[in-house]
């Protein structure tokens, strides 16, 4: 099928879905006004009960600001760790419309941080699962979703909709997206991002004035030094923490708690061990220079839907595929080597802390990252009669990527003659040789 044709089909599937939603919305609501009929122009009784412990906050704003968030409307980007308690917070709160855009699937794994979604949502796309939680706790909210990813070819259509973004994503490419559509569109963005025990909070492209994320970092990070979630962990409250402190900035945007006069651009750290601590940080203004937000631009709307910018490549990616079919094995023939002989050398090159959850039988522990990328010799790990030049070696990690990079550096670098790497780590060999060993 032309590649053309796939787009317009698909287009036409996300419009379908998007009308869907809309008139079970529209059900709803009309649900929702017939059981709360208004005592006046804003809202009903429910929602003076509601809202009434906020408007009472002499900082908030009183009656005016409760107006002003339900006649506003934001976009969060991402329902997990970071957008689900702003979500669970913002709706809360009272603003008009919310919509959320997310593409992936709730999972087991995500339970302990993300919490709008439960055991019973598991399987489902995490923007329905978020849309019914919220359903259930605030229904004079508007939800609208997208169940499908942010692209060049759509950013523009769904944030052009909406007064303010939230970046709840954790990909420099997306960040990038949303940065530089959200400019081009005149729209504020409430950008966070955490892992392990830490994490940041900005305001960008404030009032359309900057400075906006490309002031901060016109270049990516090294695709190297980017750590998801999934291989770097996270604490739940944590993200959680950060989570909440985006929904009270996005508050205090919408009910016009900054002016231009008042607003300076920041950057929150927030640190969880050993002591809790917010730093707050003074940043630069808008950079004249910037390719987005700056006085001579390089980067339009027209540059954008043409696909002249690929955000993944321009952030780059970490190529793990540097192995010849021969420097590999699969798990199940590494696992009848081992009924044949179980004296074999396996180097388990995951973290220490991934290393006491869950390992293979004799498995040797050297951790790739920082410390194999700098070795120079890993002899005294080794049985003390272990010949580089003729006995083997085999290397395994969570997935088979760090174990080959390991793997490359052991033949390359450290002398080693007989060296592979376990394809698929050992969460393939859960799936395939024994699915006692858990994964995590």
């Amino acid at each position: 099928m032309d590649p053309s044709n796939e787009q317009l089909l698909a287009r036409i599937k996300e419009l379908e879905q998007e009308n869907e939603q809309l008139k079970a919305q529209a059900t709803l609501q009309s649900k929702s006004t017939s059981s709360f009929p208004k005592i006046d122009d804003n809202f009903s009784l429910d929602e003076y009960k509601r809202y009434g412990r906020q408007m009472i906050v002499p900082d908030f704003g009183s009656l005016p600001s409760q107006i002003k968030l339900k006649n506003s409307s934001i976009l969060v980007v991402g329902a997990g760790g970071l957008g689900c308690p702003a979500l669970l917070y913002l709706s809360a709160a009272g603003i008009g419309k919310i919509g959320i855009i997310d593409d992936d699937l709730v999972d087991t794994s995500n339970l302990h941080r993300q919490v709008l979604h439960t055991t019973e949502t598991v399987g489902i796309h995490k923007c329905e699962s978020a849309r019914r939680y919220i359903n259930k706790l605030n229904p004079h909210v508007v939800v609208e979703t997208y169940q499908f990813r942010l692209q060049n070819d759509n950013a523009f259509d769904i944030v052009s909709k909406y007064d303010l973004v939230l970046d709840c994503t954790d990909t420099p490419a997306t960040r990038y997206l949303i940065n530089d559509v959200s400019v081009l569109c005149g729209k504020t963005i409430v950008s966070g991002s955490g892992l392990k025990t830490e994490g940041q909070l900005s305001i960008l492209n404030f009032n359309n004035k900057g400075p906006c994320y490309r002031c901060f970092y016109p270049k990516p990070p090294s695709p190297e030094s980017v750590t998801s979630c999934s291989d770097g962990g996270v604490i739940g409250p944590v993200i959680g923490l950060l989570g909440i402190t985006m929904a009270v900035e996005t508050i205090k945007i919408l009910t016009g708690y900054y002016t231009d006069e008042t607003f300076k651009p920041f950057l929150s750290m927030y640190s969880a061990y050993p002591q809790q601590q917010l730093r707050v940080f003074k940043m630069r203004n808008r950079k004249p220079d910037c390719a987005v937000c700056g006085n001579l631009p390089q980067i339009l709307k027209e540059t954008i839907l043409e696909n002249q910018i690929d955000y993944a490549a321009f952030c780059g990616t970490v190529n793990s595929n540097v192995l010849n079919p021969d420097e590999r094995i699969d798990v199940k023939k590494y696992s009848e080597l081992l009924n044949k002989n179980n004296s074999q050398v396996l180097l388990d090159v995951r973290p220490k802390e991934q290393f006491g959850i869950t390992k293979l039988a004799n498995s040797i522990n050297i951790q790739w990252d920082p410390i194999f990328k700098k070795a120079e010799s890993i002899d005294e790990y080794l049985p003390q009669n272990f010949d580089k030049s003729k006995d083997s070696v085999y290397v395994v990690c969570r997935y088979g990527n760090d174990s080959q990079l390991a793997t490359r550096k052991m033949i390359d670098e450290l002398g080693f003659k007989n060296v592979k790497d376990l394809i698929g780590g050992l969460n393939k060999w859960s799936e395939v040789v024994d699915s006692t060993v858990p994964q995590y």
